[in-house]
């Protein structure tokens, strides 16, 4: 019976599935972005998180709990020097998953999964999404633009 064990297993043994994880984890600070299927991407999400929210505090103690995760020393100076100056002022959410489709092979769902704050697009989209308008503020700027040229005709033949 499988009582209480609400992960998923990844179709791999559990040395297998931790080699895998950290090999994601690594990759994901080293390149910030990478491509895999989408119940890899969830599974990565569970391990890096915690993983990356220890950069937070550059302590000893964090650097040799982190590395005994990920066995990588250039990972692991990426994430505490690089990364935890990005993240410090994030309460969570250091990771976001994007979906792009089905794999053509196998039909596995494809994404993803990037660190957030290095994603210079999205940063620029949030600053341009907050210049929109409401609906009240839209029709009540057309309304004087319809009213003004109608004003200014009756004057003009009065003049002359």
């Amino acid at each position: 019976m499988r009582h209480n064990k609400k992960f998923n297993h990844l179709g791999r043994t559990h040395s297998h599935r931790a080699a895998l994880l950290a090999n994601m984890t690594i990759s994901l600070i080293m390149h910030k972005r990478i491509f895999t299927t989408l119940a890899k991407a969830k599974a990565l999400r569970v391990y890096a998180e915690p993983l990356i929210n220890r950069a937070k505090e550059d302590t000893t103690a964090n650097r040799r709990l982190v590395f005994s995760h990920l066995q990588n020393k250039e990972a692991v100076t990426e994430l505490f020097r690089e990364i935890s100056q990005k993240i410090s002022d994030r309460p969570g959410g250091y990771t976001r998953i994007l979906k792009t489709g089905n794999r053509l092979g196998d039909n596995a769902k494809t994404c993803f999964i990037e660190l957030v704050d290095y994603n210079e697009n999205m940063l620029k989209d949030k600053g341009a999404a907050k210049k929109s308008r409401t609906r009240r503020s839209r029709k009540s700027a057309s309304a004087p633009a319809a009213e003004a040229p109608a004003a200014e005709a009756p004057e003009a033949p009065a003049a002359e």
